[in-house]
């Protein structure tokens, strides 16, 4: 029967295509039911009944324990290694290959030094002494490498909480790069502008990251200066205007209106979003929207504002003078001819 148990998680692991599933993890856990321990299982619900010399049940007891514990211990670590594997998924797993290695190997030595006490005591040894000097080795290793081990759960924070995988774009501070691989200490990131950046995990986690690759859509937007010249029926048509340009090049308008009173220009914005988490897309919707914009503006007569300043020319008595004779005339300025040439 037990080796029928054995079997059947064999085949879960073969159902389960992904790999990862619950199916898998429990199917890999049978799997690995070693033979000593069926035999020593198998001896012992026997001995119950055979009821042999004292000398031989004791020996059968013996066996028993140090192979159920060993048993329940690789039990434990598969459970707990396929539970991991199953949070980060298949990619996740290969970009946390070296993390998830040592994770490994602590789970390993943590179950197998606990299964090591619980022998022992079960054998009828003392352990108190041990478990003290374990606990106060512990201690002195935790001290010594504790940046090691914020480093180390922070990469576990990042495998179960998931704020972002292997690919994704993120951003933080001033910095914007994508993820190139997530390690037992620190991450690696490619910049937009090129060059690798690393940076420890616990320190990572403890800024404000924004994931770009999450996002359900980009917000643009554009300021817009026209001269002061329009016509205010013209300025207040402005917003459906601008309406009209974004939604032609099929972007989500949001909104667009006067915003206030600038040097040289009557200012405006208008507000956008593109559906797509992808920058590139963003960036060519955006282009596409400046351009249309100019476009319909050209159409529609309507003058884009720059700095400019109109100097006028006074009299020592603070009257006007227009001391060019052949520029325009200023409205509501007279200005005074010429003084006749000296002889």
């Amino acid at each position: 029967m037990l080796l029928a148990v054995r079997g059947l998680g064999a085949r879960l692991c073969r159902r389960d295509r992904s790999g990862t599933g619950w199916a898998t993890i429990f199917g890999r856990a049978l799997d690995r039911t070693g033979t000593i321990f069926i035999l020593a299982l198998a001896a012992k619900l026997v001995d119950g009944y055979a009821q042999p010399p004292e000398l031989f049940k004791q020996t059968i007891d013996f066996i028993f324990v140090i192979a159920s514990v060993i048993q329940v211990a690789v039990w434990v670590r598969e459970i707990i290694l396929g539970f991991i594997e199953h949070r980060t998924g298949a990619g996740e797993h290969e970009a946390l290959g070296s993390a998830l290695g040592i994770i490994r190997l602590l789970v390993t030595i943590a179950l197998f030094a606990i299964a090591a006490i619980v022998i022992l005591d079960n054998l009828g040894v003392n352990v108190t002494g041990l478990v003290a000097g374990l606990g106060i080795g512990g201690i002195a290793i935790g001290l010594a490498a504790q940046g090691i081990f914020a480093d180390l759960f922070a990469a576990l924070s990042i495998l179960f909480d998931r704020p972002f995988r292997r690919g994704d774009s993120i951003a933080y501070d001033t910095t914007s790069a994508s993820v190139e691989a997530i390690g037992l200490k620190s991450t690696r990131l490619r910049a937009i502008t090129g060059e690798q950046r690393i940076i420890s995990n616990k320190n990572l986690l403890d800024k404000e990251i924004r994931n770009n690759s999450r996002l359900l859509y980009r917000r643009g937007k554009f300021a817009l200066g026209v001269v002061y010249q329009l016509d205010p029926a013209r300025a207040a048509d402005l917003p459906g205007l601008l309406r009209e340009i974004v939604e032609a090049q099929g972007q989500q308008f949001v909104r667009a209106g006067f915003v206030g009173f600038g040097a040289s220009s009557l200012n405006f914005e208008v507000e956008f979003d593109v559906a797509s988490a992808d920058y590139q897309d963003f960036y060519n919707a955006r282009h596409a929207i400046g351009m249309a914009i100019l476009k319909r503006f050209n159409d529609e007569k309507i003058d884009l504002a720059y700095p400019t300043q109109t100097t006028f020319t006074a009299a020592p008595d603070g009257r006007m003078i227009m001391p060019y004779p052949d520029v325009q005339k200023v409205a509501g300025v007279e200005p005074v001819p010429p003084a006749p040439p000296r002889t």
